[in-house]
């Protein structure tokens, strides 16, 4: 069985630029690195597609409120992995306040959808309908002098309300 996260929890933040060509990439992997260290790789590959979506929400369609904003500059993406007894935590921050139309239920009725389950699913916000889905919560909260911050939560507790087993007793 893998550790729990000390009582103290586990803290990484890394800091990247929407423009770099690997920054996705860079994203998932100190994600999973993070994850295998603190005893908790068995959540890292739903972690690392979440932390994917999301940043890669930032290089597509970020844009940074004017008072950020600087002709030719770089579009900040921040990445947040905080573990505590019990809990995840993923927040990716950028510098634009708009918030994301987060899915507020369930897209997909899969009585209805048959055999064509694409018929179903939005145009779009298909990434956090994913991120939804594996994660057990999902908001997301502006920045002190603008921005905002994606968070979500994994629950690591050994009983799962769905059923699943939990990422640190997996």
């Amino acid at each position: 069985m893998p550790p729990c996260p000390p009582s103290g929890g586990h803290f990484r933040a890394l800091t990247f630029f929407a423009e770099a060509p690997d920054s996705v990439r860079a994203a998932r992997d100190m994600t999973r690195t993070a994850l295998q260290s603190w005893g908790l790789g068995s959540l890292a590959e739903d972690a690392r597609l979440v932390v994917s979506e999301l940043v890669g929400n930032v290089v597509h369609h970020a844009v940074p409120d004017d008072c950020l904003s600087q002709p030719g500059a770089a579009r900040r993406v921040d990445v947040l992995l905080k573990a505590w007894p019990g809990w995840l935590f993923i927040g990716v921050a950028d510098e634009d306040s708009t918030s994301p139309d987060l899915p507020v239920a369930d897209f997909v009725f899969p009585d209805l959808a048959g055999t064509f389950v694409e018929a179903v699913l939005p145009d779009s916000g298909r990434g956090l309908f994913i991120v939804q889905r594996l994660v057990d919560a999902l908001w997301c909260s502006p920045k002190e002098g603008g921005g905002k911050i994606v968070w979500c939560r994994f629950d690591l507790d050994p009983e799962r309300v769905d059923g699943r087993p939990s990422a640190i007793h997996a």
